[in-house]
């Protein structure tokens, strides 16, 4: 009752501010709990749209162009991760004779190794644009920029964790051969992202951008973790995942205040 009455004294901007967080809320934690592909794939559309409308509506003057950007580039990974468990529940129907979205069924299932890396490379391509790898990370900084602060704190804090979580909870099961195959590639690529990501964060006059290439540099150490394919390096990628997560999100609580006193996120101006 004490919630219900608090929602209600809100002013209609702000209740339509925090359902779209709800919505987006409930998006990640259905998407990081789902051990059916079918249901991870709803789920990790579903966050989407609320991150799509909380930077479209709230955020700043360029904001439609980054949440088309944002939306347009998570949409064509989305839908090739699609179309690839769609292959994937086929397989396993002629197999098996039924039908079955579930991950511990698919486990079972066992793919020629052509079919593991075009498969691996549908995956792949959806989650590094979500972590984002480079040269998949431009709608990031755009999206930090223009996001009001408290979606760049979810973005940076929860919805970025998805790409490093997607590769460990499904890509790399599911695919093992692809995985050791077109690990080293995908290393070589997180190596570019940490240099690149770091030199254009020692450039940067806006801090709020500065933070937003630092964490492609930052995420580019947890995907070169991840594709060691070792417990020591899957470890330090999912300490580095809650690492980034607290102290970012904190950045860019401590920006969104700066922003409110001083009307400007230029490093000259402070």
């Amino acid at each position: 009752i004490s919630l219900y009455v608090s929602f209600n004294s809100l002013t209609t901007k702000v209740k339509e501010y925090a359902i779209a967080f709800l919505l987006l809320e409930v998006g990640m934690v259905g998407a990081f709990v789902s051990l059916d592909l079918f249901l991870f794939y709803v789920f990790w559309e579903l966050m989407l749209v609320p991150m799509y409308l909380i930077i479209g509506i709230w955020g700043g003057k360029d904001r439609i162009y980054a949440a088309l950007k944002f939306f347009i580039y998570t949409m064509v990974g989305s839908l090739l991760m699609l179309v690839a468990a769609l292959y994937v529940v086929a397989q396993y129907h002629a197999l098996s004779g039924e039908y079955s979205f579930a991950l511990a069924d698919l486990l079972r299932l066992l793919l020629t190794q052509v079919d593991q890396r075009w498969l691996f490379a549908a995956f792949a391509l959806a989650f590094a644009i979500k972590v984002p790898m480079f040269p998949l990370h431009t709608w990031l900084p755009d999206a930090h920029v223009q996001a009001p602060t408290g979606g760049s704190v979810i973005l940076a804090a929860v919805l970025l964790k998805l790409g490093g979580y997607g590769f460990l909870r499904f890509a790399m099961p599911l695919f093992p051969f692809a995985s050791l195959f077109l690990g080293p590639t995908l290393a070589v690529f997180a190596v570019v992202g940490i240099i690149y990501g770091s030199a254009c964060a020692c450039v940067q006059r806006d801090v709020m951008k500065l933070v937003a290439y630092s964490s492609v540099s930052h995420l580019g150490f947890v995907m070169l973790g991840i594709f060691s394919i070792t417990r020591g390096g899957i470890e330090g990628a999912i300490l580095q995942m809650i690492a980034h997560g607290v102290s970012t999100g904190a950045l860019f609580i401590l920006v969104g205040v700066i922003y409110d006193r001083r009307h400007t996120r230029d490093l000259a101006d402070f």
